[in-house]
């Protein structure tokens, strides 16, 4: 019963949960009914394509727009889908819709997933999250109609809106524009505030959607009773949303600064387009992967804030990948109250030193793990070392923006990259499920020791 109980971990029924559907992916991809032209796609361009899609990257080896067919692209947005809910939402929403029972081992499951303290509503959650998604992409797809359905007709219209659509808002970045991803729109108002909103939604995480719906509901509630009502975010909620209001804003205006008379970017734009280019940029980086300016055109000081703001991606429980806005928040507050000597707070909260731990062993094990494959990226091409730092992170943090790198890559380095999208997916989840699993709490009882640090 031991072995039983350790062979299905709620860790591992993730890592192969996403498994299972890359491999499905894969196979789907690989038939000629899914490409274009009819002939089966290399198996390699299959096993990428569907580990971009599934893990919600959006690197690519073949143009999305141009190598598939309608069922190859209806395949890739399944999987975004499958990706962006996650294993845990799909498998309770597939049991729910056959009338199954969700046992306490389901409960307990969905508890860990999401790191809640209860096992109340852990169902109705799981609802929730499913309607909220598809409320919003439903949404996304008749504000993007009002664009595609004009320039493409009806029924592709629909099409382009429904998959851009789901694509944003579970920050996968592929797109059925062409090879340019967004470029053509660059200076489309409705377009880039359609994608913006979509990809800052989905990357802001559900339990944040949670506590404010909840918040408001009260409110009202006290509203209609003549009450006095106050509106009271959890510690959580502020962070999250406070780290992504410092990160977008601060990111759009190092982006402006720093090549505004850059002429293979913002230098030859109109001020409102130089503003609206560099918002963008921001929010994409946020583990988007959708592009209205080419990477490579980039300056190389303003790619390596580039490579910070996708390390740290979304925020918890979302569809976004990175270590999250949370995780380096409690570290660099750890840093700070570590330099005053104080405990661990943030706006006006204390934060316990085993969640602090939790955040560093996070971060620790992402940046180990970048540096070990970027290392053998390195090793098996011959190529920059910027371009190919920042192939890994995007592939890591799920990003899905290029310097015109991913089309370059050889067979072993296709499959490096592969296992760089895989791990950035499944990798902060596990590890932060890992961590939070129950232990006895058994402690250390050798003497105390001392070391130098610094």
């Amino acid at each position: 019963m031991k072995r039983k109980k350790r062979l299905f971990t709620t860790t591992r029924i993730i890592a192969l949960g996403f498994l299972v559907a890359i491999l499905i992916g894969t196979v789907l991809l690989s038939l000629p009914a899914a490409s274009a032209d009819g002939q089966s796609t290399p198996l390699l361009d299959a096993l990428f394509t569907a580990t971009s899609s599934t893990c919600v990257t959006g690197l690519t080896t073949v143009v999305t727009a141009e190598h598939w067919s309608l069922f190859g692209q209806a395949v890739i947005l399944l999987l975004v889908q499958f990706g962006g809910l996650g294993i845990v939402t799909v498998t309770t929403t597939v049991l729910l819709l056959l009338g199954r029972r969700i046992s306490l081992k389901d409960r307990l499951l969905i508890q860990e997933a999401y790191n809640l303290d209860t096992l109340q509503g852990l169902v109705r959650i799981t609802i929730r999250i499913v309607r909220g998604a598809l409320a919003v992409e439903a949404g996304g797809a008749l504000l993007y109609s009002l664009q595609f359905v004009p320039e493409f007709g009806l029924l592709r219209g629909v099409w382009y809106s429904v998959f851009h659509s789901v694509s944003a808002f579970c920050n996968a970045g592929l797109d059925l524009i062409g090879s340019d991803s967004l470029v053509c729109y660059r200076g489309n108002v409705l377009v880039n505030t359609v994608t913006m909103l979509l990809i800052i939604l989905g990357g802001i995480g559900f339990p944040v959607w949670w506590n404010i719906l909840d918040n408001v509901r009260e409110l009202r509630r006290r509203h209609r009773r003549n009450e006095p009502g106050k509106f009271l975010p959890s510690a959580h909620t502020k962070l999250a949303l406070a780290a992504t209001a410092v990160l977008i804003f601060g990111g759009a205006l190092l982006v402006f600064v720093m090549e505004y008379g850059n002429p293979a970017t913002l230098g030859e734009l109109p001020l409102g387009e130089k503003l609206m280019a560099s918002l963008f940029q921001s929010v994409t980086l946020r583990t988007a992967g959708f592009q209205t300016i080419p990477q490579q055109s980039f300056r190389d000081g303003t790619c390596m804030v580039f490579l910070v703001l996708m390390i740290i991606g979304g925020s918890p429980s979302g569809t976004a990948g990175g270590i999250k806005t949370v995780t380096a928040a409690l570290i660099l507050a750890s840093v700070a109250a570590t330099v005053r000597g104080e405990e661990t707070g943030l706006m006006k909260r204390r934060f316990s030193d085993r969640l602090v731990k939790k955040a560093v062993a996070v971060f620790g094990v992402s940046v180990a793990a970048l540096f070990v494959l970027t290392t053998l990226l390195l090793a098996v091409q011959s190529s920059d070392f910027l371009d190919t730092l920042y192939e890994m992170t995007s592939a890591m943090a799920t990003v899905g923006l290029s310097r015109n790198f991913t089309g370059s890559l050889s067979e072993p380095g296709r499959l490096i990259v592969i296992l760089g999208m895989y791990l950035g997916r499944i990798g902060p989840i596990t590890m932060a499920l890992a961590i939070n699993v129950k232990h006895s709490g058994r402690k250390l009882s050798y003497p105390e020791g001392r070391a130098l640090v610094g």
